[in-house]
């Protein structure tokens, strides 16, 4: 980003811990110039915060030259437009910032066409909005013109726009269902890598594959699947497919666009969930990941649980008596290889388990 001078952003939030979002505005390409937190146990209806929280919001923003607002919750567009109206700078909720960094990172037809369709899908209801708020004005004198046009001539573009993008999506999903019936045919498991975004899923790829996957130390730096064979233990052959990362408060737009690729994640045999044991609040972002595979109806598969940097924590015994607490869970650094052959034996056995139980259904009919 030489040249391009970085967006400063105040970040505002009910909630005290807002490091995760100053990590995604950075992941945008952005910097942080503030923080404004307000305790509320629920957003103000129309405004997100109250309006003395906006007037500290405002004067924060003159006082660094901020060049947004960035809100850490997803904004009806009421809210977004009052909120704007208060703070007098540009509103971003978290959706919009997500979308923005999937956006970024894109890099096949695939995943552009996923980020594309969530972008649609988000901004469709705000232009309804706007029309809602035209009819409001009374739908008569005043009214008319251009401006109703032009709102339902942009309505009917981006319906025709998201009709197209899902019809190529299901020109994808037929061809990753084809994919998955010959790889079925093999008789080969498929083990998926789930978890926060930024775990180490694509460092523990590398590890296990040597597929040179893009690893880097930044949020949804993986959005694009990659599969890979890997021999487990002598004999024990699994595929194993990479996916792109959750985050709490994944906006559903992503998880509706991305279904052709999470659908790996559906047909798999077992899940790896890599936790990054070394982050604080790794025990919430546990549970942000099983909300998503809850909602993707996959919570009941096997599970191995990979509890990852162990050379970044600053208790590795405690890591290890957290990982020997959870069914199937192994201590491990991707990065220095502890732990690794364990967790290959541990896959191995619960892929040749699945394996078994296949067997016994096929023979059983």
């Amino acid at each position: 980003m030489s040249g391009v001078s970085q967006e400063r952003a105040i970040l505002v939030g009910l909630d005290e811990d807002l490091d995760e979002l100053a990590e995604l505005v950075q992941s945008a390409g952005g910097s942080v110039a503030g923080r404004v937190v307000q305790r509320r146990a629920r957003p103000v209806a129309a405004t997100y915060i109250g309006k003395g929280k906006a007037a500290e919001v405002r004067d924060l923003v003159w006082e660094t030259g901020a060049d947004l607002v960035v809100v850490d919750d997803e904004l009806s567009p009421a809210q977004a437009r009052n909120l704007e109206n208060l703070v007098e700078a540009r509103v971003v909720d978290r959706t919009q910032l997500i979308l923005d960094i999937f956006a970024q990172r894109a890099r096949t037809k695939e995943g552009k066409l996923q980020v594309e369709l969530a972008q649609l899908n988000y901004q469709l209801p705000r232009l309804a909005g706007a029309g809602t708020h035209l009819s409001r004005l009374g739908g008569g004198i005043g009214t008319r013109g251009p401006g109703e046009t032009k709102l339902e001539t942009d309505r009917r573009r981006i319906r025709r726009r998201i009709a197209e993008v899902r019809a190529e999506l299901e020109d994808v999903r037929r061809t990753r269902a084809i994919q998955r019936a010959g790889r079925r045919r093999a008789g080969m498991p498929v083990v998926a890598l789930v978890g926060y975004t930024n775990a180490g899923k694509s460092t523990l790829m590398n590890a296990l594959t040597k597929a040179g996957v893009a690893a880097e130390d930044r949020l949804f730096a993986t959005l694009d699947p990659t599969i890979r064979r890997v021999e487990l233990t002598p004999g024990s052959e699994v595929l194993l497919a990479d996916t792109v990362g959750f985050v709490r408060k994944l906006p559903h737009q992503l998880v509706a666009a991305f279904r052709a690729t999470l659908e790996e994640v559906q047909e798999a045999d077992v899940l790896l969930h890599v936790v990054d044991a070394a982050q604080a609040g790794a025990d919430l972002r546990i549970e942000a990941v099983k909300g998503v595979l809850d909602e993707l109806g996959v919570l009941g598969k096997p599970m191995v649980t990979a509890f990852n940097k162990l050379d970044k924590a600053d208790d590795p015994d405690a890591v290890r008596a957290w990982a020997a607490a959870v069914p199937r869970g192994v201590a491990i650094s991707a990065r220095s290889g502890a732990g690794l052959k364990q967790l290959r034996e541990v896959l191995a056995r619960t892929a040749g388990e699945m394996v078994a139980f296949a067997s016994d259904g096929r023979m059983g009919r």
